[in-house]
């Protein structure tokens, strides 16, 4: 379920920012979800656009204990109960392949156009959705710009042996099933009675 959220998130850039991503006469810029670490130039072919996935947690405000039956066509009911609600917050940096002035500015114009994608969408569209999140019931909601997870930026960058870097924090909130439909009995309908 996560790597489909990867995947969906590359759709959506792709989708939003194709003269970017897409090979043409300029250089593709790398979508990648590593983690921004020492190694982190070297594994990936820049310039790279980086979603590192740093939290996950469930969403206990949006906890419900709630069921519904729903009868079928061919007279059974099941109770369905709500998926969990998980909040995945990614941090999103942007590394470019030149190391003067001109790169830094380069980096900031692409993730300001990132960010003006990722604010656009509240809702990931349903063009973007990959593998098992097609279809997903409640649609899966996105928070830009709000305050990290993470308890110190400065920290973070410390702990991964690096310089501090202009980030975005993006968080999804991901409905994942976790019950399957229980069979509570039959019922008639008109036509059989």
């Amino acid at each position: 379920m996560l790597h489909d959220l990867d995947q969906t998130l590359d759709a959506l850039l792709k989708l939003e920012l194709p003269h970017l991503f897409i090979p043409n006469d300029v250089t593709p810029i790398t979508i990648s979800f590593e983690t921004p670490d020492q190694e982190f130039i070297n594994k990936v072919t820049l310039p790279a656009v980086d979603f590192f996935l740093y939290d996950v947690r469930e969403n206990l405000e949006l906890r419900t204990g709630w069921s519904a039956i729903e009868r079928q066509s061919n007279g059974k009911a099941y109770k369905t109960r709500p998926p969990a609600r998980v909040d995945c917050s990614y941090l999103i940096t942007v590394w470019s392949s030149e190391s003067d002035r001109s790169a830094i500015l380069n980096e900031h114009r692409l993730l300001g156009e990132i960010m003006k994608v990722l604010l656009r969408y509240r809702q990931i569209p349903d063009a973007a959705l990959q593998g098992s999140l097609k279809g997903s019931d409640p649609p899966i909601r996105a928070f830009s710009l709000h305050q990290s997870n993470l308890q110190s930026l400065g920290e973070f960058w410390q702990a991964m042996g690096g310089k501090p870097k202009a980030a975005l924090n993006y968080t999804i909130i991901l409905p994942v099933p976790i019950y399957e439909p229980e069979e509570v009995g039959t019922w008639l309908t008109v036509n059989q009675q």
